[in-house]
């Protein structure tokens, strides 16, 4: 049920965006968990991308952000996650990548109370794009418009690897108020340093029980049961705050 729910809404959001942007709109792309095989509807957010020609007035931003609203009330819990960004910065890559608008229910208030605001200073660069390129490259899909292979160009190595650790380098503080999130997502960061795998979350906490110190898998088996089964967990903050600076030093060797 819930899949098709998921499938229903992401065919809605995209004959939306075709009627919003209509010919500069290049295409619609997904990532994340659901190409993934990760998705939790407890814990996944809908992840797209897309791309545009040119860049889009504010009465437009305006009109693709309230149809953005709409779809994100109807989402799973975590809403959707969006960002625009120009053909320009896709194919060559540009990094720091810029884009035109952005959106996650963290910013839901934000544009409720104040949506001129919000569509004033809500552009500019964005690392994470670096990694959401890469997934996309490797295991996303073209929902709408022109295939992936020509209009993203292959993010160099040192781009992704930058994007993904700046996500992770205040893990060590900040491990015990983020612990799953924060558990899985070094474990992923590591699997590609050392071994160049583009993994998920889920796939990165199986890559860790597999690779990293007996020490640490009751860590990262709680962190995977709260992820794949919404399971209540109680962290070991001691535990959790060691596997954090271990994975870090790991990073920076």
């Amino acid at each position: 049920m819930i899949a098709l729910q998921t499938d229903s809404l992401i065919n809605g959001f995209v004959k939306r965006s075709k009627d919003i942007l209509r010919d500069n709109l290049v295409g619609v792309y997904l990532h994340g968990s659901l190409v993934m095989g990760c998705f939790n509807p407890q814990k996944s957010d809908i992840d797209l991308i897309i791309v545009i020609d040119k860049p889009i007035s504010d009465s437009i931003k305006r009109a693709y952000l309230d149809m953005v609203v709409q779809f994100n009330a109807l989402a799973p819990k975590k809403g959707i996650e969006m960002s625009i960004v120009l053909r320009a910065v896709c194919k060559p890559f540009v990094y720091p990548t810029p884009f035109e608008l952005h959106f996650s229910a963290g910013y839901l208030e934000w544009y409720g109370e104040d949506p001129d605001d919000y569509i004033r200073e809500m552009n500019g660069t964005d690392k994470d794009l670096a990694a959401h390129f890469t997934i996309i490259n490797k295991r996303g899909r073209c929902l709408y418009g022109v295939p992936i292979e020509d209009v993203f160009a292959e993010v160099p190595s040192a781009d992704y690897m930058d994007s993904i650790w700046f996500d992770v380098e205040g893990a060590a503080e900040e491990i015990t108020e983020y612990p799953m999130y924060l558990t899985l997502n070094l474990a992923r960061v590591l699997a590609y340093k050392k071994e160049g795998l583009v993994l998920s979350k889920k796939e990165g906490g199986d890559w860790a029980l597999e690779h990293l110190p007996a020490e640490y898998r009751p860590l990262i088996a709680d962190a995977m049961r709260e992820y794949s089964e919404s399971a209540e967990v109680v962290y070991d903050d001691m535990l959790a705050k060691r596997y954090a600076e271990y994975v870090i030093r790991e990073l920076k060797q």
